[in-house]
């Protein structure tokens, strides 16, 4: 029995020394939050951590009957300038029909240069900073509308050809039944919650690519709202002259005023019922944000009369014009191409320089 004790009592000697050796070399991980044995689960290069904040990455978000959360990364690299992740949850249920519902959320990370191709890239633009997208705070060079928001990098993260590098977020939830599907909310908490996510995912991007600044990026004051809602009464869009309605034509019609900074200005005309586009406008002077249009602006002017350089394709006007020895501002107006918005874009490209200080971009305009 003496024998058997003493092969106990060093087992137990040997096994709290392994325990003090882990606990030593956890320090480190410990006082960076990232505890080896809490037991959460991280997401997205490790940006992200379970029950950390956003509704999509809690428990309750798992009560359901068969709910999960999957993830799925790409990792970027100093030899590879790209990266994805994505955060799925699923759940099904039985709905009050008695029918099947399954709940989907999908939560994706982008990490990348902007698109190439001119037309691709001022949809990709206009997609993240127009409508009712408001700025990322603290300066940082992006914008959110809740639910999907853009980062651009620092220049040290270009691509080799010059364009920049961003982080975007998007996020998809909906309810599908037998027969219908219905959107939800992602859960992601707003759109400070999501500046927060973007900024933290981001570092840890520029991390793993191997071009993270020395400073890491932060979103700590509180996000900008909209200065006003969505307007389906009206006969100017955006209070902006010469963006005129008839009463027949807005009827069908509603606007969004967005951001109106000296960095950032939009305007959306929507369709009501379809919500779908009638025009997108966008002023950009924020230098990292212009930056996503170089090589996009042509090198001539794009019409008689009008200042800077520009194209004026099927589906988008962009300008770029010099702003009385300020930082120059870039304008963009997306639309179908069977609604005719040369006199829409020229009245919002002036009513923009005008407020900030610049000379007329278009023709006809006053600097008065």
């Amino acid at each position: 029995m003496k024998q058997l004790m003493g092969g106990a009592r060093r087992r137990a000697v040997l096994v709290g020394g392994a325990v003090a050796v882990l606990v030593a070399a956890g320090v480190g991980t410990w006082a960076t939050d990232t505890w080896p044995f809490d037991g959460k689960d991280t997401y997205c290069w490790g940006a992200w951590k379970e029950d950390s904040g956003p509704d999509f990455l809690s428990g309750d978000a798992l009560d359901e009957d068969n709910a999960s959360r999957t993830s799925k990364e790409t990792v970027p690299t100093p030899g590879r300038q790209r990266g994805r992740c994505t955060v799925a949850l699923h759940s099904e249920r039985v709905g009050s029909d008695g029918g099947k519902v399954v709940e989907e959320t999908e939560i994706t990370v982008t990490y990348g240069p902007a698109p190439e191709g001119a037309a691709k890239r001022m949809e990709w633009i206009g997609g993240y900073l127009g409508d009712r997208a408001m700025p990322l705070p603290d300066g940082l060079p992006g914008a959110t509308d809740g639910r999907q928001a853009l980062l651009v990098l620092p220049k040290e993260c270009d691509t080799e050809d010059g364009r920049p590098t961003a982080v975007t977020l998007d996020s998809m939830a909906r309810s599908v039944y037998s027969d219908s599907t219905m959107p939800g909310d992602a859960g992601l908490g707003g759109s400070q919650s999501v500046a927060e996510l973007l900024v933290a995912v981001a570092n840890r991007a520029m991390e793993k690519a191997g071009c993270a600044p020395a400073k890491p990026l932060e979103a700590v004051s509180p996000m900008a709202t909209l200065p006003e809602d969505d307007e389906d009464f009206f006969t100017r869009a955006c209070r902006i002259r010469g963006l005129e309605f008839d009463k027949e034509a807005a009827r069908d019609l509603e606007y969004q005023v967005g951001a109106v900074t000296r960095d950032l200005q939009s305007c959306s005309v929507r369709t009501q019922r379809g919500e779908g586009r009638y025009f997108d406008a966008l002023m950009v002077a924020q230098p990292r944000l212009a930056a996503l249009f170089d090589g996009a602006t042509g090198s001539k002017a794009p019409a008689r009369g009008w200042r800077g350089t520009g194209v004026f394709a099927d589906d988008y006007k962009v300008v770029r014009a010099d702003c009385a020895g300020q930082r120059p501002l870039t304008v963009l107006m997306l639309a179908p191409s069977l609604h005719e918005t040369t006199p829409y874009f020229a009245a919002f490209a002036n009513a923009v320089a005008r407020r900030v200080g610049c000379a007329p971009v278009a023709p006809g305009g006053s600097s008065r």
